[in-house]
């Protein structure tokens, strides 16, 4: 990877990390789902009368746009508001990796290489002791969250492989189309209509800013270049990157909100995180997991 490309990407690392203090501002006072759809609504809307439509069936679009829209983002964002601080949901997130494993194994038939089993068994080893040393900054509510946003991740995943879209970007413009109803009708299910009109009331600066930053910087700029990095380069050389999310995240969790690790779960997340990165970094790949969208943003 040539020094620009490497740059380019740390800063959509960075971008995609602070990205989890972002959600934390906007969820403040207004509902996660609430927020997530304005999210959404904005990275699409113009964008996407301009981005021609990609060529792969409808289901493939709509499914994809449900799961990461929900799936993903919703749950990831309701996560921070049911009790995991921000920078600890930016770590469980890539828990999406283990879920692909496994998915890989079960439904591809995939077999792992020793590296990968070493990796496997250090982020299990990591995540067990990163919960059971909770000093508060995971709830178990939010954990169950965080979780089923990684399973997500897999999930979404599975949809992009089984759609063999070639225009990822457009793809992506026109599957987040499908979003914001899907989140806004969840948020109105469990609080009734009332939800809507308690987000306008409570909507302030922090939110519009927390919103605009995860609708541009961190969906349209992120994945623009992302998506550019995945193409350019062997998944080998561009995976790695992803595990500066999870740092970026942690340290912007304490510098904007004092969110503290215990011991215990500094150490806990370095192994995780070395797990996770023997998983994407294999010199040479003996199986072929299911991969998608692998970042957090």
């Amino acid at each position: 990877m040539t020094q620009k490309d490497f740059l380019l990407s740390a800063l959509v690392m960075l971008i995609w990390g602070f990205n989890f203090t972002m959600i934390k501002l906007g969820v403040t006072e207004v509902n996660p789902l609430i927020m997530t759809a304005a999210r959404f609504s904005l990275a699409v809307i113009p964008l996407v009368f301009f981005v021609r439509k990609p060529d792969v069936a409808w289901r493939y679009i709509i499914g994809y746009g449900v799961v990461f829209g929900v799936g993903v983002w919703g749950m990831a964002s309701w996560s921070i508001t049911a009790g995991v601080s921000s920078g600890m949901s930016s770590v469980l997130l890539q828990t999406n990796v283990l879920f692909s494993i496994v998915v890989g194994i079960v439904v591809y038939k995939d077999v792992l290489s020793k590296r990968k089993k070493v990796g496997v068994s250090l982020a299990l080893i990591g995540l067990l002791i990163s919960i059971l040393s909770t000093n508060g900054n995971v709830t178990s509510f939010g954990l169950m969250l965080i979780l089923i946003s990684a399973m997500s991740w897999t999930l979404i995943g599975v949809i992009v492989k089984a759609s063999k879209v070639k225009q990822a970007f457009a793809f992506n413009i026109w599957g987040m189309l499908f979003a914001p109803v899907p989140l806004v009708m969840l948020a109105m299910l469990l609080h009734g209509s009332e939800v809507v009109t308690q987000a306008y009331s409570a909507w302030d600066w922090n939110t519009t800013y927390a919103v605009m930053f995860q609708a541009y910087p961190t969906t349209l700029f992120g994945y623009w270049v992302w998506n550019k990095m995945l193409i350019k380069y062997p998944l080998s050389t561009a995976a790695p990157l992803t595990l500066l999310v999870p740092v970026f995240g942690l340290v912007s969790g304490y510098v904007f909100y004092n969110e503290l690790l215990s011991t215990a779960q500094m150490a806990a997340c370095g192994m995780f995180l070395i797990g996770i990165l023997l998983i994407v970094w294999a010199p040479k790949v003996a199986s072929k997991p299911v991969q998608g969208l692998v970042s957090q943003k």
